[in-house]
């Protein structure tokens, strides 16, 4: 009895004099596990996507699977992103926490350091407004899948193919070679056009004189000839389309080939398209417009 009393006054003596320690102990260790054991699934997530396993959404299954090792390499940057953006949220929110319990077991009044902080936080923030607004639209950027690492882009004032995409900045190469640094705040519209499918539209400028139905007939023969080659089976969607005389005027009648591809396939269509369009018209005896042509009446 004298010992379960002794060993009683000695714990409530103890706990009287290391209790604040203890709780701050317990309050760090906690924030630990806590943070440990968030940071585990969302790093079990992003391997589960990497590796191709275990991925619930249906788009996401249709995009690994069935695209091309860019597409499902852009699912892969684009988890690693939100799992950077989720880590960060956690250790952050739980710091915040963990922070404020242990001041809060050390006496320090919470209300008044809060205000203070509140202050200083709405300096910072309207300070780094720009920064801010960086962050949040390559946030959406990324997960909206506006564009990706390989995709060509037009961005406003650039356009080339995308080398890199950040929460606050996407790089652009043009077509001069010039690596372009655009802040995702500033891009207030995106042309993709590797999403999806595109078009390849060839226009061509035959002589005033050539017969209509004559040139409608080889330019017709010629797009369904490139549609049909071996190469370009895998680039078309569905068959040419002809739309006639697009455009005319006193030296030069202007048709319109279109031919729908697969997205970025579109430009090497057109100049498939292009170079038989030329041997076709040749070997037809119809000739393109010349500008400097003078038509005499008689």
């Amino acid at each position: 009895m004298n010992i379960a009393a002794t060993t009683t006054d000695w714990f409530t003596a103890f706990w009287d004099q290391w209790h604040v320690l203890i709780r701050i102990c317990a309050i760090i260790l906690g924030a630990v596990v806590l943070r440990w054991i968030l940071m585990f699934f969302v790093t079990r997530v992003v391997r589960s996507v990497e590796s191709g396993i275990s991925i619930k959404n249906k788009m996401v299954d249709h995009i690994a699977n069935e695209l091309s090792p860019i597409a499902r390499a852009r699912v892969v940057q684009r988890t690693r992103t939100m799992a950077s953006v989720l880590n960060n949220f956690i250790t952050w929110t739980i710091m915040g926490f963990a922070l404020t319990m242990v001041l809060s077991e050390l006496g320090v009044a919470i209300g008044a350091l809060a205000a203070g902080a509140g202050l200083v936080g709405a300096g910072i923030g309207f300070g780094a407004q720009s920064l801010i607004k960086d962050l949040i639209s390559g946030l959406f950027i990324v997960v909206e899948d506006q564009y990706g690492v390989g995709d060509s882009v037009n961005l406003g004032e650039i356009s080339g193919t995308v080398e890199g995409v950040g929460l606050r900045i996407t790089s652009v190469r043009d077509v001069d070679g010039v690596l372009w640094y655009v802040r995702n705040g500033e891009i207030l519209r995106v042309g993709n056009h590797s999403q999806g499918w595109s078009r390849a539209i060839v226009d061509i400028s035959l002589d005033y004189r050539s017969n209509v139905e004559d040139a409608m007939r080889v330019i017709e023969a010629a797009a369904a000839e490139v549609a049909s080659e071996p190469d370009n089976t895998e680039r078309v969607i569905g068959v040419p389309d002809v739309w006639g005389v697009h455009a005319l005027s006193g030296d030069e009648l202007v048709f319109r080939v279109v031919q729908k591809a697969k997205a970025g396939k579109a430009d090497d269509l057109a100049r498939a398209l292009r170079i038989n369009l030329k041997k076709r018209l040749d070997e037809a005896g119809i000739h393109l417009a010349s500008k400097q042509a003078i038509y005499i009446t008689k």
